[in-house]
């Protein structure tokens, strides 16, 4: 079972991902952190010293390694990944995609906490913040809806997203350890 969870940043991925795969005992990756991983460098130093560009088509490439190099995961994506190179194409041909669709209030007030380490959003003044996610989300949401299953984040839990991704995907040996 290959399980990709997308959503704008902030909307959980990471938090609920750990979770599904220590319930699930499956292996739990976070697209970010692989990356750093690979390029022995920040996030914001990739966008910092490389552009975006190449950050998205390290972004791609670190998807299509993992789904091949692994037969089952659960995978935090980072916000844009579905949004570039038919990304959210190659997911859903390849596992189960979840979108935590979380509120803008919500992402709003996580955001701000975090707003400095995201380089997306460091230069975004803190006034600002609810404006820019409003305009990102709806320039992604097309991706976004294009889910195998969407998940209000703010009202789900653990139970509710195992019984999700048990429906008829889950081989019976899975079923029967829950």
């Amino acid at each position: 079972m290959k399980i990709f969870l997308i959503g704008f940043m902030g909307s959980g991925k990471t938090h609920w991902g750990r979770q599904l795969s220590a319930k699930l005992n499956l292996p739990f990756y976070d697209l970010d952190t692989v990356m750093i991983e690979k390029e022995n460098r920040s996030v914001a130093d990739i966008f910092s010293e490389k552009g975006e560009e190449y950050f998205r088509y390290l972004e791609k490439e670190t998807l299509e390694d993992i789904s091949a190099e692994q037969e089952s995961f659960i995978l935090s994506c980072g916000g844009g990944t579905p949004c570039f190179f038919n990304n959210i194409e190659f997911m859903k041909k390849n596992g189960k995609v979840i979108w935590l669709n979380t509120s803008i209030d919500m992402l709003t007030q996580r955001l701000k906490k975090e707003r400095l380490s995201r380089p997306l959003i460091s230069d975004v003044e803190e006034d600002d913040l609810r404006r820019y996610i409003i305009r990102k989300l709806t320039e992604r949401r097309m991706y976004y809806q294009q889910a195998d299953v969407t998940v209000g984040e703010e009202t789900t839990n653990l139970d509710a997203l195992i019984r999700i991704l048990l429906q008829n995907e889950t081989p019976d040996r899975m079923k029967e350890e829950l």
